[in-house]
């Protein structure tokens, strides 16, 4: 019988405390490896951290609402002897490519039968270990999904089916929507496309959507602590606005054929079940704009007095939670087409608004898109996010009085503008990626067909 002390691990670069937001177990509890034990805050996101090891809960090291630093005692474990649980492997799956994956430690691998992760050399400044190699970080976890595409995945999310229910009566057992479909109620309909034309990830953050009768009632004022998500956000909107000069364009663009193209896509069996958007040809757009004019994929590197030109396009998403504005981004979006980009978007989106995001989904962000059209906002000059040249706004769309062979007419118009850093992106620069973006969004099929 012995005690193992579990510390704080890092779980992402840079990051060096982390808030407690929810015990899973509690003193005298018996866990196996790889239980999960507590969800915490970072300045990133929120995570979940597995049991490194199997036994018994001595000591919880903080109540929810305290701040733990990386590398100070979490949990003691007392493990080994008829008191404890016995140490079980980590079963490994075989999945299908593209339908699951095992539960894997970010950024340090997947427990081994010793109930020990294989771990990068990710400590913070050199500083030891409180236990011999403990598993360290946040656990994605994917269970092996039933047999079918991604857009009919999609579409028994939307509808609450869970899949593993049901009988594929596709080739091999395939999952198709007509599966689906047999399993929904009489009364339900198709996927739900009501709300703004631009769907963007938002959510209810602790500053608007209060109950208005407790708000009349409360208190006068209230004071919110500055930490985690919130702190992160205020820490790179100053160092931004501070070291980098902004300037912005915009223009208003007639996105009628955008609409009329998403309405026919949304028509076709192949796109059964897929969330579109106009947010989804926006960013194809931006994506687009960085292939032909590289420069704007890039950021200023102030100690070296460098401009880093990057050729892969890191894509964030600026999306609004209930814990703050995070910005995850879709990795190498510059190589997606339509379906994949709406894919990842959908994902994205998901996981933003349920809190699952990971710190590693946030890291690396080159070009960012904020939307800010679901609230009713025109437009807007947005501040850059830290190490990124460009960040481009997306405001409503929406019908408008519209010049078109000298007759007025309505159209669909929406207003974007773009705000990007002038140590290394100009004027002309700046314009032309916006103008490109505009053109596409006015005529998205010729576009996509030109490569």
């Amino acid at each position: 019988m012995s005690e193992k002390i579990f510390p704080l691990p890092d779980v992402g670069e840079g990051l060096v405390e982390a808030e407690i937001v929810t015990w899973k177990v509690q003193v005298g509890d018996v866990v196996t490896l790889n239980q999960p034990l507590v969800d915490i805050e970072t300045a990133k996101a929120v995570v979940e951290l597995p049991s490194p090891f199997a036994g018994t809960v001595v000591t919880l090291h903080g109540n929810v609402g305290d701040v733990i630093e990386v590398d100070q005692p979490l949990i003691t474990f007392e493990v080994g002897g008829d008191g404890a649980a016995p140490v079980a492997a980590v079963p490994i799956q075989e999945a299908p490519v593209g339908e699951g994956r095992e539960a894997v430690l970010i950024g340090y691998g997947v427990a081994n039968e010793e109930g020990v992760a294989t771990r990068k050399n990710r400590r913070r400044h050199g500083a030891p270990s409180l236990a011999p190699a403990p598993v360290a970080a946040a656990t994605v976890y994917a269970s092996v999904a039933p047999r079918s595409t991604p857009p009919v995945r999609l579409y028994a999310k939307q509808h609450g089916i869970d899949l593993a229910t049901l009988s594929g009566s596709g080739r091999d057992g395939l999952i198709t929507r007509i599966d689906v479909e047999r399993a929904l109620p009489t009364s339900a309909g198709g996927p739900d496309r009501a709300g703004s034309p631009i769907a963007g990830p938002t959510g209810t953050s602790r500053f608007v959507g209060r109950d208005l009768e407790s708000w009349a009632t409360g208190p006068k004022e209230e004071r919110i602590p500055v930490k985690g998500v919130l702190r992160s956000m205020s820490d790179a909107m100053v160092q931004s606005a501070f070291s980098a000069p902004h300037a912005a364009v915009w223009v208003r663009v007639d996105a009628t054929k955008t609409v009329e193209l998403l309405e026919g896509l949304r028509q076709h069996p192949n796109m059964a079940g897929l969330r579109l958007s106009p947010l989804t040809i926006v960013a194809l757009a931006f994506c687009d704009a960085a292939r032909h004019f590289p420069g704007i994929n890039s950021s200023f590197d102030a100690a070296t007095s460098e401009v880093v030109v990057r050729r892969s396009v890191n894509l964030g998403i600026a999306a609004n939670t209930p814990r703050g504005l995070v910005v995850p981004n879709i990795k190498g979006a510059d190589e997606l087409d339509l379906v994949g980009m709406a894919l990842a978007l959908n994902t994205l989106v998901d996981k933003a608004r349920s809190s699952t995001t990971t710190p590693e989904e946030m890291l690396g962000t080159t070009l960012t898109i904020t939307n800010v059209g679901p609230f009713g906002v025109d437009a807007a000059v947005p501040i850059l996010p830290p190490g990124t040249g460009a960040i481009l706004a997306v405001g409503q769309l929406a019908k408008a009085p519209w010049v078109v062979d000298d007759a007025v007419v309505v159209r669909h118009v929406v207003e974007i503008a773009m705000s990007f850093d002038h140590r290394q992106v100009d004027g002309a620069l700046a314009s032309a990626v916006l103008s490109h973006v505009g053109r596409f969004l006015h005529d998205p099929a010729t576009a996509m067909l030109a490569g």
